[in-house]
């Protein structure tokens, strides 16, 4: 009877212990679906270490850009759980690795998640060589805080900007840093922001107030701010973002509403005008978005209302986060994605308005875009200077700079391809560039305008070619070495084999042949005489002298005698001709022998006993064609 009392004791005591844990497990999975991620991961790393667990550690990691721990906990996890795993941690576990720039095993992870090849090197490469800008990044001092963002122009001279520097404002879960506000300041020579001062409380609440854009008279302001109370959505507790709209009256905010496409179920934030300020652009996750947050337009009317937001669609938005959209005055759309590739983290992209739409997205490339989040891009095109925001540092920062035309992409070589002696735009030419080792780059048939152009880099030589049927090629090298030119204009003037060789001449369809004296072969026979070998010699010479050139042996035969027997005996003696060039020093693949028989006679000998020998004679020839 003791001896069960103390088995039960020991039972009431794991279960008891078992109901601690998972209650304890429930309370930390709630912090973590309210986003309190730094306190959540102190928590979790004190549980046992189940599939669940890791995968929150991970996250919460992750979501606090403490990389290397997020490293450490997802491959723990792909160790322990791999084939379980649900696909979207292979793109999270990537993106941790771009966080510290290992992006060979990062690849590994996005072959996985795509189901596709992934070399995220050869694409910095390549980004490197056609972004249209290359940037000067500077920080924008500021002591008082340790985390700003999203700076915007304010009329002349002013920014408004978001911080974290009211020591006074509630933690946030997310990372224990003070609540968001807003704010304006200039910011002089040095790049230091001065005359700092706080929104007033019709704008800064209690609760999150961020990214501010200002109308160009300074009286309408759109920004966001976070709901108060959460919205449980798919199992998940959430504040959710509005934009709001306020308006300066007699030197004061008010008005403050929240704009009528808003919601409690799901976010709007990020708000940026247009040049006419006739179209609000603000990213979202509202229903009916691709994954994630989108970016989204809406028109302004004139009476203050506005249209059905309209998503941007599948060229801007990926299943993963768009953001922070800006509209510049010449209808450049910039806005920060983490769906398209990039260096890591969110990335700054470009994309130009044609007819109302947008067209593929270009990275900005490396001298703005980090491993780590970079966002909330503003520029003013005219000046080539503006602002961009990034947390590279591991807190958001500031940062001004200033852009200019991305040398690698002035590099250029073009020109025209043109007949040497008439001038006659040769349309339907091949141009060809080669690098120093002769490796074809690029190619490119030209149009009927004749014209090409090929994008080059500097400190490099290369051989642009123009090719055309019947015309001697013509190479022209050049450099882009510190002491060569940066565009080239290079017009290929390509003359025709019928205006070099007096041999050589062009029929009335086009057709360019090699004019050589008869060739005599003994009757019945399909061996090359001495007297034969003598005149195809002229045209082992001129095959030697142009190296492109590729020619066609035809033989053909007089209407007397049995058709078969004609058409076989004409194969023979091209064939044998053919040989013949080749035992000369011709390559094999420069020509190509048929025979015709008598299929294709010179004049109206097409039977038997119906001309004298002569006019038989003109149909027993061979021919020689140039086919290139």
């Amino acid at each position: 009877m003791k001896k069960f009392i103390y088995i039960l004791a020991g039972l009431l005591l794991v279960s008891g212990t078992a109901m601690a844990q998972n209650k304890n497990l429930k309370r930390v999975n709630k912090m973590f679906e309210m986003r309190a991620y730094k306190d959540a991961a102190e928590i979790y790393e004190t549980k046992e270490r189940n599939q669940e667990v890791l995968q929150n550690l991970a996250d919460c990691y992750y979501y606090n850009s403490s990389l290397q721990k997020a490293i450490k906990t997802y491959r723990e996890l792909f160790v322990e759980y791999g084939d379980s795993i649900d696909i979207e941690y292979h793109f999270k576990f990537a993106q941790a690795l771009k966080g510290v720039k290992d992006y060979k095993e990062a690849d590994k992870h996005l072959r996985r998640y795509y189901n596709k090849p992934v070399n995220t090197l050869a694409f910095i490469e390549e980004t490197d060589k056609t972004t249209p800008h290359t940037f000067k990044l500077k920080q924008i001092e500021n002591k008082n805080s340790s985390s700003d963002f999203g700076l915007s122009f304010y009329g002349d001279d002013k920014v408004a900007f978001t911080s974290a520097r009211n020591s006074e404002n509630p933690a946030y879960a997310w990372n224990n840093l003070p609540y968001l506000d807003l704010y304006s300041a200039t910011i002089n020579s040095q790049n230091i922001l001065e005359d700092i001062q706080p929104f007033s409380e019709a704008i800064n609440t209690s609760s999150h107030e961020s990214n501010a854009v200002i109308s160009k008279d300074g009286k309408t302001m759109y920004f966001n701010r976070t709901n108060t109370a959460r919205k449980k959505t798919d199992e998940e507790r959430i504040a959710h973002i509005k934009i709001y709209k306020a308006e300066l009256v007699d030197g004061q905010w008010t008005n403050v509403t929240p704009l009528p496409f808003t919601s409690n179920a799901y976010s709007t934030e990020h708000p940026a005008l247009s040049k006419d300020e006739k179209t609000l652009y603000f990213a979202s996750d509202m229903p009916g978005s691709y994954g994630s947050f989108d970016i989204y337009r809406v028109t302004i009317n004139d009476d203050g209302t506005y249209s059905e937001p309209e998503n941007l669609g599948e060229t801007i938005n990926t299943k993963h986060r768009e953001q922070f959209p800006f509209i510049s005055e010449y209808n450049v759309l910039y806005f920060s994605s983490i769906g398209h590739q990039g260096f890591g983290g969110l990335d700054v992209f470009r994309s130009n308005m044609v007819n109302n739409t947008f067209d593929k997205p270009v990275n900005l490339g490396s001298t703005i875009n980090s491993n780590l989040d970079d966002f909330a891009y503003v520029v003013r095109e005219k000046t080539n200077k503006g602002y961009v925001s990034s947390n590279r540092t591991g807190y958001d920062r500031l940062y001004g700079f200033a852009r200019e035309q991305n040398p690698l992409t002035m590099y250029q070589v073009e020109g025209i391809v043109e007949d040497l002696n008439s001038k006659e735009l040769l349309a339907g030419s091949l141009v060809t560039l080669f690098d120093e080792s002769d490796t074809v780059i690029q190619d490119t048939i030209v149009g009927d305008d004749a014209y090409y152009i090929f994008k080059i880099e500097p400190n490099k030589k290369y051989k642009v070619r123009g090719t055309r049927k019947a015309y001697i090629p013509q190479d022209v090298e050049f450099s882009t070495d510190s002491k060569g030119k940066v565009q080239h204009n290079i017009y290929l003037s390509l003359q025709s084999f019928a205006d070099a060789e007096e041999r050589v001449e062009e029929k009335d369809d086009g057709i360019v042949q090699v004019e050589l004296d008869k060739i005599y072969f003994d009757f019945d026979e399909a061996i090359i005489r001495e007297d034969a070998a003598v005149t195809l010699n002229v045209l082992v010479d001129l095959m030697k002298k142009y190296p492109s050139m590729e020619v066609e042996v035809s033989a053909h035969t007089d209407a007397r005698g049995p058709d078969e027997y004609n058409l076989n005996l004409s194969k023979k003696r091209a064939a044998s001709t053919l040989e013949y060039l080749v035992s000369q020093g011709i390559e094999r693949n420069r020509l190509k022998s048929i025979g015709y028989g008598e299929m294709q006679p010179l004049n109206q000998c097409v039977k038997e006993g119906i001309c004298d020998d002569r006019e038989y004679d003109i149909n027993r020839r061979c021919e020689f064609t140039i086919l290139n």
